[in-house]
């Protein structure tokens, strides 16, 4: 049996993650607003992101999937992808 991953849980999650280290309000983060573009988001900064999701949902992001988590979409799909993969 698969493990369900609550999605809008989890995307609530993250957006307050993304919101602590960028501090940047929640009410202003759009799931496809850019890390760097938009939230000013720095490579340590998306290491800190990535370690936390990584840590919080005991998964592990493929090192070469990292270069393509540049918003809030692309993370819940990665995440979708590896939670389904889960079983």
């Amino acid at each position: 049996m698969s493990r369900k991953i609550d999605l809008e849980g989890m995307r609530k999650e993250i957006k307050k993650l993304i919101s602590e280290i960028a501090e940047v309000p929640q009410d202003q983060i759009k799931d496809d607003a850019r890390f760097v573009e938009d939230l000013g988001i720095d490579s340590m900064m998306a290491l800190e992101i990535i370690a936390s999701i990584e840590k919080k949902y005991k998964i592990v992001i493929p090192e070469e999937k990292i270069p393509t988590i540049n918003s809030l979409n692309a993370i819940y799909s990665l995440i979708e992808e590896i939670g389904t993969k889960k079983k």
